[in-house]
């Protein structure tokens, strides 16, 4: 302070400084001289710390250690991050090798996961490698062909201890499951995903070779699980016999009955002998020989069986009597009846 001057009234005489503090027009500021009480303390211009407030019930805060805030979730969170990595292990390599519906990425389809029976090195003739099972509960395959009304032939395959799944195909080789392949004449033409298919005609041998999932042969003891068959040779049909001389009447065999012969003359409306039963037995032959004096159609009722009659010249007509009942012989032109045949 510079002599002579005389501090304003109502100061107060910082003796450290030389200086006064002034109050100000708002009056005194007990904040403020705590914030310069603290600025002038000894030591610099921080000052002694501000008293520590004392700790209330319930107040986690003040109860806890600063040390261990925010750390009380960790553990929680650790353990949920070991979970979500041993399921997703899980998932990926499965549960004890388990089969899967289809290969890794990377690997063939022989390779997939999952597979059962051994590998072979063998291969079909589509290049197919067979895929080796104990003969005890491995499948079998039967083929059956029937003809169809419009030509060529409908094949049924029948199984055991086997299943067709068309939705896995391309996967692992499962027990027990898979599709077939057809082969015609030795080539493949088809792959069954079930037990019927339709080949058309012409076709000489059918093989139909049961296949895994993953396209290996089912194979027992070194060979394709299979069954073959030859439509053509099983359903060929039996040749008629080669007509003998021209007859009108059978040759009978030695010890055959030569049956029963009945001779009918028609002159106008006249029939002689007169119209009357003939009596049969079922099974009797019978042979009818007729001469008409003009053209005229005969009939025999119930056996559907006819004869063009000629003028003057003698016709023959032979049957067997299988059928029981009364059936009359006519002629069509005339309405004459002949005879009738009752077959007992």
């Amino acid at each position: 302070m510079r002599a002579g001057t005389t501090p304003p009234s109502g100061g107060d005489t910082d003796p450290a400084r030389g200086d006064f503090t002034g109050h100000s027009a708002r009056g005194a500021d007990p904040v403020g001289t705590a914030r310069g009480a603290r600025r002038s303390g000894p030591g610099g211009r921080t000052g002694p710390a501000r008293p520590a407030r004392p700790a209330r019930q319930g107040d986690r805060t003040a109860a806890r250690p600063a040390a261990t805030r925010g750390t009380a979730a960790r553990p929680a969170a650790s353990v949920a991050v070991v979970l979500a990595v041993v399921l997703t292990a899980l998932l990926a390599g499965g549960c004890g090798g388990r089969a899967t519906t289809h290969h890794k990425p990377g690997t063939t389809h022989q390779e997939a996961t999952g597979s059962s029976g051994t590998l072979l090195a063998a291969k079909d003739e589509s290049g197919h490698r067979l895929r080796e099972v104990p003969a005890t509960g491995a499948p079998a395959v039967r083929v059956e062909a029937r003809p169809d009304s419009e030509g060529g032939w409908n094949i049924h395959l029948t199984v055991e201890r086997f299943r067709f799944t068309p939705e896995s195909v391309g996967g692992a080789a499962i027990p027990g499951r898979g599709h077939a392949r057809l082969l015609v004449d030795g080539r493949e033409t088809a792959r069954l995903y079930g037990p019927w298919h339709h080949v058309p005609a012409g076709a000489r041998t059918l093989t139909v070779r049961l296949h895994a999932d993953d396209h290996t042969v089912w194979a027992v003891a070194g060979k394709p699980v299979e069954a073959t068959l030859r439509p053509g040779a099983a359903a060929a049909p039996t040749p008629a016999p080669a007509p003998t001389a021209a007859s009108s009447a059978p040759s009978p065999s030695p010890t055959a009955d030569p049956g029963r012969t009945v001779a009918i003359t028609v002159t106008g409306t006249s029939v002689r002998p007169r119209p009357s039963r003939i009596e049969l037995k079922k099974g009797d032959r019978l042979t009818l020989r007729v001469t008409a004096d003009r053209a005229d159609t005969l009939h025999v009722h119930g056996y559907d069986r006819e004869l063009a009659l000629q003028p003057g010249r003698p016709g023959t007509i032979s049957l067997t009597v299988d059928r029981t009942g009364l059936f009359d012989v006519e002629t069509h032109e005339s309405g004459l009846v002949l005879t009738q045949l009752v077959v007992r």
